[in-house]
C-alpha cells in the first residue's frame, strides 16, 4: 500500500495502543500522528518493563496516556469501546526472566491478554487488533530460514506464553469474528528501547556497552546467526497489516537482514568507531534457553501485503547510536 493510501486510511482513525509508552509502541504513535490518526495510549508503567515516558515526550500534548493494565477489565472498557483499531503490543519480554518467575510471565503474556480479549468481545466486537508475537515461539530451529509453519517448541516460558496469547486472538477471531492478526518480531532495535536490563533485547545493550565504553561481551563462540529488525520495519509491518482485510485470522514472520553475532559486534563498532568485543562463556541460566541460529523466511508478509525490511543494518546502528549519545540521561 502507499504511503498516501495508508496516511489516508489512518486520518481521523482513533486508535489504541496498549503497552504504548515501550519501545515498538512509542514509535508507533509517532508514525500514526503524522498521518493524524486519534491515538490514546495503555501502559502500566511497570519498572521491569520497557516503558519510558520520554518516548513520547515530544507528543504527549497530542495524545491520551491511560497509566493502566490490560488485565483490569474495568480500566480497559472505556479505551476498547472508543477505539476502532487496536495495536496491542502490551507484555512480558525477558526469556530468563520468564523462567525465574513463570507466573508472573503468564499473566502478563497470556492471562491478561485474554481479560483483554473479553473486554473487546463484549464492548467493541467491530474493532481489529493487531498482537506483537514473537520469533522465539519457534525455539531452536529445525531449519532456516524459520517459515510459519516451522513446529513452536519454545525453550523458554516467555516463548509459550506469548504463543498461547497469539493463539487466543487467532481463536477469538475463528469463533467470535473479532479481527486480529499476529506478527512474529525478530531481534527489534533501534531508538527508545529499554536501556537498564540486558535481558530485554541484546542489541540495544550492546550499543549502551559501547557508549559506556565497555566491551561486548558475546556468549559463546559468536558464531551464532540473528536477523535484524529496524524498529521502524517493524512499525510499517504493523500500519500495513492492520489496514489490510486479507490480515485478519493470519500470522506473519517479520524478519530482517541475517549476521553472526560477531559480525554484528564489528559493524557495531565500525559505525561507532571505537570499542572492542570480547567471547565468554555462557551464565547457565542463559545456556538453558539459547535457540542456536535465527533467520525468519518473511515471504508470506511480503506476498499478502508487500512489506520488506527496507532500513540497512548500518543506517539502524548510525540512528541508534545518534539517538542513544544525545539523550542517554534519559535511559540510562
Amino acid at each position: 500500500m502507499p504511503d498516501s493510501n495508508l496516511s489516508a486510511f489512518y486520518k481521523g482513525k482513533r486508535v489504541l495502543i496498549t503497552g504504548g509508552l515501550g519501545f515498538i509502541g512509542s514509535r508507533l504513535a509517532h508514525s500514526l500522528l503524522e498521518m493524524q490518526a486519534q491515538v490514546t495510549i495503555v501502559d502500566n508503567l511497570l519498572p521491569e518493563g520497557g516503558a519510558n515516558r520520554f518516548n513520547v515526550e515530544q507528543i504527549k500534548n497530542q495524545i491520551k496516556v491511560k497509566i493502566a493494565d490490560i488485565k483490569d477489565a474495568g480500566s480497559m472498557e472505556g479505551p476498547v469501546r472508543e477505539a476502532q483499531l487496536i495495536f496491542n503490543l502490551a507484555g512480558a519480554l525477558s526469556h530468563t526472566g520468564s523462567m525465574a518467575n513463570p507466573f508472573l510471565d503468564l499473566e502478563a503474556n497470556c492471562l491478561a491478554h485474554i481479560s483483554f480479549l473479553e473486554v473487546c468481545r463484549e464492548h467493541n466486537p467491530e474493532v481489529k487488533i493487531a498482537y506483537s508475537a514473537t520469533r522465539s515461539q519457534y525455539g531452536r530451529a529445525r531449519y532456516l530460514p524459520v517459515n510459519e509453519v516451522h513446529p513452536m517448541q519454545p525453550t523458554d516460558a516467555n516463548g509459550i506464553n506469548k504463543m498461547a496469547g497469539e493463539w487466543y486472538h487467532i481463536l477469538y477471531f475463528k469463533n467470535y469474528g473479532l479481527k486480529s492478526f499476529s506478527l512474529r518480531l525478530t531481534n527489534t532495535y533501534g531508538p527508545g528501547h529499554q536501556m537498564k536490563s540486558p535481558h530485554q533485547g541484546v542489541i540495544n545493550w550492546w550499543i549502551r556497552q559501547l557508549i559506556e565504553g565497555e566491551k561486548i561481551r558475546i556468549y559463546g563462540d559468536g558464531s551464532q546467526i540473528r536477523d535484524l529488525s529496524y524498529v521502524d520495519d517493524a512499525v510499517k509491518a504493523l500500519l500495513l497489516g492492520m489496514a489490510r482485510e486479507e490480515t485478519n485470522g493470519e500470522i506473519y514472520n517479520l524478519g530482517g537482514e541475517a549476521l553472526s553475532l560477531k559480525d554484528i559486534a564489528e559493524l557495531m563498532i565500525k559505525v561507532y568507531g571505537k570499542g572492542s568485543y570480547e567471547l565468554v562463556p555462557y551464565p547457565p541460566e542463559t545456556k538453558r534457553v539459547e535457540v542456536g541460529n535465527y533467520v525468519g523466511d518473511y515471504q508470506k508478509i511480503k506476498k499478502a501485503i508487500g512489506w520488506k525490511p527496507e532500513i540497512t543494518i548500518e543506517e539502524g546502528f548510525r540512528a541508534t547510536f545518534d539517538y542513544y549519545t544525545k539523550n542517554k540521561s534519559h535511559y540510562w
